[in-house]
């Protein structure tokens, strides 16, 4: 876990917050900074605060100067900055609170950064209902059992096989434009999903549910 970086962003400020002591590096956008104080963190446990410091109030944060990485190029999002210094200093599994909620677009910004690093980085999202990211083409993840589950096309992904899911796929296709996977749930305590081609954000919720909730 101590390899692992703890990485807040500027969406919904999390409900509650992780243990540091289980990050190796523990970083904020210039945004996050002012709800994790307001929250009690203890901002001196951040590694780096990183953002163009728009929204930065020049007040008390001053002695945190030391921690800040002034990033200005106004063609990448605050995310996608932090990502980049995450790379530059060796790390490359990440546990972002605070990428959901707030302005939608915002968040829908957050994925696409998140599909763009997918390669280079392991990158999961957590919010109060769920933790998401995406999958490799094989997947397993036990403990699951009557938690919502839900397979989301990044646009689009073919040949999906899944187990453990009580609506099964063989072989389905999946698309943003026609079908997607999403609000489905496990009725088994391991699943495993398989696609041949494409992208899969996966959704596993927090909490068992006592019966499935269809939107």
């Amino acid at each position: 876990m101590r390899d692992k970086v703890l990485l807040f962003i500027n969406g919904e400020a999390p409900k509650t917050l992780p243990d540091p002591e289980n990050y190796g590096l523990i970083a904020c956008t210039d945004g996050a900074f002012h709800y994790l104080k307001k929250m009690g963190f203890r901002l001196d446990q951040l590694d780096f605060i990183s953002g163009d410091f728009d929204s930065h109030s020049g007040s008390d944060e001053d002695r945190y100067q030391e921690k800040f990485i002034l990033t200005l190029d106004q063609d990448k999002t605050d995310f996608h900055k932090a990502l980049e210094i995450i790379l530059e200093k060796g790390f490359s599994e990440i546990d972002v609170f605070g990428g959901s909620g707030g302005e939608q677009d915002h968040f829908l910004g957050n994925l696409t950064v998140a599909y763009g690093f997918k390669d280079r980085m392991e990158i999961r999202f957590y919010d109060e209902f769920s933790e998401y990211y995406f999958i490799p083409r094989k997947f397993k993840l036990k403990g699951v059992k009557n938690k919502m589950v839900s397979l989301y096309p990044f646009p689009s992904a073919d040949q999906i096989t899944t187990k453990g899911l009580n609506w099964p796929l063989t072989h389905g296709n999946l698309s943003i434009t026609s079908r997607i996977g999403t609000r489905n749930f496990a009725i088994e305590d391991e699943i495993s999903v398989e696609y041949e081609s494409g992208d899969v954000l996966f959704f596993v919720g927090l909490n068992e549910i006592e019966y499935p909730i269809i939107y």
